[in-house]
């Protein structure tokens, strides 16, 4: 039996259903979560589907999170999207439910669902939910449509990652025929930026460092956050606005996080990987794409003492 007849198979079964994502949500977890949700209740209408967990107000417009209690909890199945490990679920436990699923596309970390479900060379959990569908009984529909649009637009940068392949674009013509999707519209909502969130880019571009190993980096203190009136988040989603920088192979933005007592790092790369050296400091992710929390300051300098020297081994490699 196929992964997809397994995982429809479970949610066939089950008449609770929660799905639940990484903390600090993007459009792709959201995106995978709400649309998964729709689509199931489409599919089944007497099923109770929950999405837990947070959102981010600026993604609001893709769903709401449900609130759940422990009678929720103890006789539903538990689908868990685009998170790796445990420590990274949002408000839930898997062993408190009847059953979980995982559905990720990142890297693999740990085993915590029954039945996992793991791509790392697919662009997004959005496309995975898309071929999920594509490839059992569920019934696409247009909320649907957009939330997973939205989520794989978002983690592809609108197509322009490598781990966009044919079969991407296979899937979002098919979805986009069947639920007649104004898919130019789901641009505006995703990436319009308030005037200040500009002018913190603009802080960011002239005070980014670049070292000579082409490692870019800058450290944001919770004074600047709160002179740009952002918070330790909006960085990160700034962070692919400097993707085609020619100095740069790869650069973090580091975020003073007063709520949590922590620095939030953004990491991004054009080559050389940055995942596996953010092991050690706790942080992980793609290879291209990553994040860590540091507890200070001067654990932000040794990770980036680290990711300097990842630039400079990737580059004596290409002269090599």
């Amino acid at each position: 039996m196929t992964l997809y007849r397994q995982i429809y198979k479970q949610i066939k079964k089950y008449d609770s259903i929660v799905i639940a994502h990484h903390i600090g949500p993007d459009p792709d977890a959201l995106g995978s979560s709400f649309g998964l949700k729709d689509v199931i209740k489409k599919t089944f209408p007497q099923k109770k589907v929950y999405v837990t967990g947070s959102t981010a107000s600026k993604f609001r417009y893709l769903g709401i999170p449900d609130k759940i209690n422990d009678d929720i909890i103890s006789k539903s199945l538990l689908i868990v999207v685009d998170t790796p490990d445990l420590k990274r679920i949002d408000g839930v436990t898997p062993k408190d439910f009847k059953m979980c699923i995982k559905i990720d596309h990142h890297p693999f970390i740990e085993k915590f669902g029954q039945i996992e479900w793991i791509d790392d060379g697919c662009s997004s959990v959005s496309q995975m939910i898309i071929k999920l569908i594509s490839k059992t009984h569920l019934k696409m529909t247009k909320i649907a449509a957009m939330c997973l649009f939205s989520g794989l637009i978002a983690d592809t940068e609108r197509f322009l990652y490598d781990y966009t392949t044919a079969e991407t674009f296979e899937l979002v013509v098919d979805m986009i025929k069947k639920t007649d999707l104004n898919f130019t519209s789901l641009y505006e909502p995703l990436y319009m930026r308030p005037l200040k969130d500009m002018r913190f880019q603009g802080y960011i571009m002239s005070n980014i460092t670049v070292t000579p190993n082409g490692f870019g980096y800058i450290k944001l203190t919770n004074d600047i956050l709160t002179q740009y009136g952002v918070d330790a988040a909006t960085a990160g989603n700034f962070i692919n606005n400097f993707n085609y920088i020619d100095e740069m192979l790869a650069w973090g933005f580091f975020s003073e996080d007063s709520t949590n007592n922590n620095i939030r790092g953004n990491i991004r790369s054009r080559g050389p990987a940055v995942n596996d050296v953010l092991a050690p400091f706790g942080g992980g992710g793609h290879a291209l794409a990553s994040g860590v929390k540091a507890p200070n300051f001067e654990v932000v300098d040794e990770i980036i003492a680290t990711l300097d020297k990842q630039c400079q081994k990737y580059k004596e490699e290409l002269d090599k």
